[in-house]
């Protein structure tokens, strides 16, 4: 079948396997690919996403792992799971990975709620003007895009470190590649932007050193973010 190069123009951050992805998603939409089709090779798609072989190799590990795609060796990788124009990596995963990522938004709750509770004892002078630092550069880039994600994730990790605890950094930073879909895939972000405002609030309780209000803050942003996680679990299963 035809490679249709016009469906795969390069994407300008290099290091994003989610992006690569999504535009990997919108290919084999636009092409028609129906299951059981094989994909161009890695090089192919490598060359006109303008990115690694690694960072396709990489991409097409978690599609693999999420069961859309089946990689044979010596044959090529092949399509086995309907794909469509409106989906993404986010709407993908939640198809066929929902509850393990809701499993793990619980997991973050509990460890999220005490770091905030343990910054708001902890944080030193140098912490505080770290997390306020990233707080402001979340808030420009959101009110600037509408989305933030990356720098949102930058905000909560110097939250973590904060706590003092590196284990549970460690453990965050192990969770993180099941939830980075939410702060890397720039459509569904907006879902989000109900919690925005609360992140200055959190800010502010960890500041004034009140353990229990970062912690109770902190349990109102993930409940915006489970509602939402949950709207667009509905929406993807009845895609």
């Amino acid at each position: 079948m035809s490679l249709l190069p016009a469906a795969l123009a390069p994407i300008a951050v290099q290091h994003s396997d989610v992006l690569v992805l999504d535009a990997l998603t919108r290919y084999v939409a636009q092409s028609g690919m129906q299951i059981g089709e094989r994909l161009p090779p890695e090089r192919v798609l490598a060359e006109q996403l303008a990115v690694s072989r690694n960072t396709v190799r990489e991409a097409l590990k978690r599609w693999e792992t999420l069961g859309i795609i089946v990689r044979r060796k010596g044959s090529g990788t092949f399509l086995q799971a309907e794909v469509t124009s409106n989906d993404s990596f986010l709407s993908l995963r939640f198809k066929n990975d929902s509850q393990n990522m809701l499993h793990a938004l619980e997991v973050r709750r509990i460890i999220e709620a005490e770091s905030c509770s343990l910054a708001a004892v902890r944080a030193t002078v140098d912490d505080l003007l770290l997390i306020e630092r990233r707080l402001q550069e979340m808030e420009r880039v959101h009110l600037a895009v509408g989305s933030a994600g990356a720098e949102d994730w930058l905000f909560h990790a110097s939250i973590y470190q904060a706590a003092h605890n590196p284990l549970l950094l460690h453990m965050v930073v192990g969770l993180y590649d099941t939830l980075h879909a939410f702060f890397e895939s720039p459509p569904e972000q907006a879902l989000f932007s109900d919690s925005f405002p609360l992140h200055r609030t959190l800010f502010e309780a960890i500041h004034q050193r009140d353990a229990d209000e970062a912690k109770r803050v902190s349990h109102l942003i993930l409940d915006i973010t489970e509602r939402d996680m949950k709207d667009v679990i509905h929406a993807a299963r009845k895609a």
